[in-house]
């Protein structure tokens, strides 16, 4: 997974635009969960600072704080329900 810290990252689709992150958003989640290849591509749409979020450090984020894994389920279902409509 992965934060923007500044910047915007662009997140396409067999060419296809789903989404902007902006600085304070993450990237990258999904791969991280379920160990499968990434289902988008992501690339920068400004230049950006990156940080990388591994998985140990995820599973730490979730483990003590249960809004932090509120919000990120709240962020998948989001992307979710976005896909469906397009």
């Amino acid at each position: 997974m992965y934060a923007v810290i500044e910047g915007e990252v662009e997140i396409t689709r067999q060419g296809r635009h789903l989404a902007i992150i902006p600085a304070g958003g993450v990237f990258g989640e999904m791969a991280l969960i379920d160990h499968l290849p990434r289902s988008a591509s992501a690339v920068a749409k400004t230049d950006c600072r990156i940080a990388a979020v591994p998985e140990r450090r995820l599973t730490l984020l979730v483990s003590q704080n249960p809004q932090f894994a509120l919000q990120l389920m709240r962020l998948l279902v989001e992307r979710i329900r976005h896909s469906l409509e397009s």
